[in-house]
């Protein structure tokens, strides 16, 4: 029988579904479904009709599906409209911290768009009177509860007398220790406010899809993609559904990790309308605290950085040449693209210029053929009419399509069609560039072994150009255009434990581990497969512990991932950026589950004169790179 992965990814145009196979992971099946926002059952009727869509086409059987989870952006997308409810918070304390905590815990109003804010009203407890403060706050609009206690990291009991009594009254209530393990009662109480404010739509929606899953016969436990590239279960998402803002980025890097075994380098997921970029050092993704509003949160996520410049988005033009490209896309003016139209349909086409939206400025670029149909120019045409597109890639369309389409906007800018989709181009990579350059720069990463991964349906309009104009490697992910949901089907559970600790003793970092251990265990990873790493950032007196571990513990050695030598050797010389690997990558030591690898290139110095470049590179058994250094010395011995 087929061991199988299914995952499921819930984007803002469409839900992907993938279904891949655990001994080999080779994609066996995929979907694409309109994203049912405005369905009575919300995004959870896409989930629904693309897992059966799945099933039926590649003839999944309920009981081969091994794990199944989704990714969703349901939790952002609440945010950024303003879709929230109001939030009470109650804070108690006594004595000179509980006067300090009584400040600290007034948020106030976060503002999440321009005229939408997330809305909190406060009270505060001194002695018992919990109930009536929670009732007072309910009658005042108050539809969700926000427990804030100081130093409720080293004993919650405050905080979960006020969730009980805000249970009893019917309402969802959160915990400012359920959030983080960090002192500061402000950002602490914040962080669970957000995760308040959007805790009764997610457990709706957590519920309705967890009946599709069982509906269709399947027994494996659902997760959630979680911001931080790990999953969840579903029981832990009702309960912190902050983790999943921003799970969407984080589903397309954990397939560039784990599908592509990406080990340094850029990721950019390419979508219609925007670009996520993120980075990839030492095959793990840098993270940092999630911002909402402005506002820093201790909701660890993935440092993605957005620029709206996708694979539809719009040419502006000015009297002269090209002004800009996007923010707009073809999907928002609900327009065609060019370059997927037929040739043939493209008939004596008119320049016009259009406003996608009410208030957007009338200089989009489109074209009117003779039978009246209008298509719009994009980065997608302008790539295809270049011949930067492989053929074989997502994005490609008709050059001679995309042609005729140019035609009327070249000639007024008296131009050739070529002549203007570079032109194109080159104003699409200027405005994606400095993101490149300033993730490079804050992460130490040079342009020579740092490599550009495509993902995303849009990835082969921008990712080729954008190297050349750069002198960077790219190279476009397998199945790139579903990569995101690869990268939900392959994801290990993840759990973060930090704490506020000033030169930890030996004893506090056990505990840290326990801790970590623990909450992998309450989210769903099974005993024995969890890995656990300690990390102190002694800038910040923080201590962290990382625990990863899988859903179910592999039987058979195929299904673990392990690579022979010559792959690992062939990855290891890939990662210095010579897209056929290095001649020179030899085995040093191999031992469980790491190989390291010794990778000599000779390098000019001055006219005839030659040096020998020596550097190690240190890969797991599934060929990630772990660690990559120049200059370093190999020494062996015995560990205590």
């Amino acid at each position: 029988m087929r061991r199988l992965r299914i995952g499921i990814d819930v984007g803002g145009t469409f839900t992907d579904a993938v279904a891949v196979d655990e001994s080999n992971r080779a994609v066996i099946g995929q979907v694409k479904v309109p994203t049912t926002h405005r369905a009575a059952e919300g995004v959870a009727r896409g989930i629904e009709q693309a897992l059966k869509t799945l099933m039926e086409q590649a003839a999944v059987l309920p009981e081969e599906v091994r794990f199944i989870a989704h990714s969703t952006t349901q939790a952002t997308n609440a945010l950024l409209e303003g879709d929230v409810p109001t939030v009470g918070i109650v804070g108690m304390g006594d004595g000179m911290e509980g006067a300090r905590a009584r400040a600290e815990t007034r948020i106030g109003d976060i503002e999440l768009a321009p005229g939408k804010a997330l809305h909190t009203l406060h009270a505060w407890v001194e002695g018992g009177a919990i109930a009536g403060a929670i009732a007072e706050l309910q009658a005042g609009g108050a539809e969700t509860i926000v427990a804030a206690a100081p130093f409720s990291v080293d004993d919650p009991t405050a905080e979960l007398a006020i969730m009980a009594a805000a249970a009893d009254l019917g309402l969802p209530a959160t915990g400012t220790h359920e959030l983080s393990s960090l002192y500061g009662l402000r950002i602490r109480t914040r962080t669970a406010v957000v995760n308040a404010s959007i805790l009764p739509q997610m457990t709706l929606t957590a519920d309705q899809t967890e009946r599709a899953v069982r509906d269709a016969g399947i027994e494996a436990p659902l997760m959630v993609m979680r911001c931080d590239g790990g999953v969840m279960s579903v029981a832990e998402m009702r309960r912190r559904p902050v983790l999943t803002i921003l799970s969407g980025p984080a589903a397309g890097v954990a397939g560039a990790l784990l599908f592509e075994r990406v080990s340094r380098g850029l990721f950019l997921e390419v979508g219609g309308t925007s670009t996520d970029i993120s980075a990839i050092r030492d095959g793990r993704v840098m993270v940092d605290y999630a911002e909402v509003g402005g506002h820093k949160t201790y909701v660890s996520s993935l440092d993605v950085r957005t620029v709206g410049i996708g694979g539809g988005s719009m040419i502006r033009v000015g009297r002269t040449d090209v002004t800009d490209v996007g923010p707009r896309s073809a999907h928002i003016a609900s327009l065609r693209y060019a370059v997927y139209s037929d040739p043939e349909n493209i008939v004596d086409p008119v320049l016009e210029l259009c406003s996608p939206c009410p208030g957007d400025p009338a200089d989009y670029a489109c074209v009117r053929s003779a039978n009246g149909s209008v298509v719009a120019l994009t980065l997608a045409c302008a790539a295809n009419l270049l011949g930067v597109v492989p053929t074989d890639a997502y994005a490609a369309g008709s050059a001679e399509a995309a042609r005729r389409a140019f035609a009327p906007l070249a000639s007024a800018l008296k131009m050739t069609p070529e002549a203007l989709a570079r032109q194109v181009l080159e104003r699409a990579a200027a405005r994606v560039s400095p993101t490149v350059r300033a993730l490079r720069e804050q992460y130490q990463m040079s342009a020579s072994e740092t490599l550009l991964v495509g993902g995303g349906g849009g990835a082969a309009a921008l990712v080729p150009f954008l190297g050349e104009s750069l002198g960077m490697q790219t190279r476009l992910a397998r199945s790139h255009e579903v990569i995101s949901p690869i990268g939900v089907a392959l994801a290990m559970v993840r759990e973060v434990v930090e704490r506020s600790l000033t030169n930890p003793t030996e004893a506090q970092l056990l505990e840290l581990r326990r801790e970590a251990e623990e909450a992998a265990l309450r989210s769903g990873a099974a005993a024995g497969s969890i890995d656990v790493t300690v990390e102190i950032d002694s800038a910040r007196s923080v201590a962290r512990a990382i625990a990863v571990g899988a859903v179910s513990i592999e039987e058979d050695p195929s299904a673990s991932g392990e690579l022979p030598a010559e792959e690992l050797a062939r990855l290891a010389g890939q990662s210095t950026g010579s897209p056929e690997g290095s001649p020179g990558a030899e085995l040093a030591w191999r031992g469980g589950d790491w190989a390291i690898f010794c990778l000599r290139r000779e390098t000019k110095k001055l006219l005839f004169i030659k040096s020998v470049r020596v550097e190690w590179r240190v890969l797991d058994a599934r060929g990630v790179v772990r660690l990559a250094r120049e200059g370093a010395h190999l020494q062996q011995g015995a560990c205590s």
